[in-house]
C-alpha cells in the first residue's frame, strides 16, 4: 500500500509502491499472458488452406489430439498436392518409410479429410496419360492396383470417363 513519510522539515509525504510491485498489475499481466497463449496456440489451420481444406470444418477436429491434427494436415497435403486415394493416404500416413502415424491417428485423418477422390483419380490419370503415354486400360489398372494408386473401381472409372481423348 502506501507509506507515510515525514521529512526533517515536518512535511508528510505518501510514498507509494512502484506500479510493478502492485498485485493488480501482476494479475492483469497474468491474464494477458494466458490470453496470448490461447490465441497463438489454438488454431493451426492458418491461412494456408487449399481447395480440399476449405471444405473441412475446423470445429470437427476441435477435440482431436495433436497427433490426429498432424495426421489430418499431412493427409490434406497428400490429397491436394499429390492427388492420392484414401487408401494411399492411409498407407502413407502409417508407413515406416512415410509419416509413421499410428493406425488410429491415420484412420482419424482419412475419416475427417474432406477430399474429392474422383478429382484426385482424374488428376493422377491425366498425369499417367500425359507424362507416361499409358493406354486407358493401363491407367485404370494403375489407378486400382494395390501396388499402385489404390483408388476404388468407381473412382478409377470416373477418371477414365473424364480423360481427354
Amino acid at each position: 500500500m502506501s507509506k507515510k513519510i515525514t521529512d526533517e522539515n515536518g512535511n508528510t509525504y505518501v510514498k507509494k509502491k512502484p506500479f510493478y510491485k502492485r498485485v493488480w498489475v501482476w494479475f492483469i499481466a497474468l491474464i494477458v499472458v494466458i490470453i496470448a497463449i490461447n490465441v497463438s496456440g489454438g488454431n493451426d489451420d492458418g491461412n494456408t488452406k487449399t481447395s480440399n481444406e476449405k471444405t473441412s470444418k475446423s470445429s470437427n477436429n476441435s477435440s482431436a489430439t495433436a497427433q490426429q491434427k498432424a495426421a489430418l494436415n499431412s493427409a490434406k497435403t497428400y490429397s491436394s498436392s499429390m492427388h492420392m486415394s484414401k487408401a494411399g493416404i492411409y498407407d502413407q500416413l502409417t508407413s515406416e518409410s512415410g509419416d509413421k502415424f499410428s493406425a488410429d491417428d491415420a484412420q482419424y485423418a482419412v475419416d475427417n479429410l474432406k477430399a474429392d477422390y474422383n478429382k484426385n483419380a482424374l488428376k493422377s490419370a491425366e498425369t499417367y496419360q500425359k507424362d507416361m503415354d499409358m493406354s486407358v486400360n493401363d491407367i485404370k489398372e494403375q489407378l486400382t492396383s494395390d501396388a499402385g494408386e489404390k483408388f476404388t473401381e468407381s473412382e478409377a472409372q470416373y477418371a477414365i470417363d473424364h480423360l481427354s481423348k
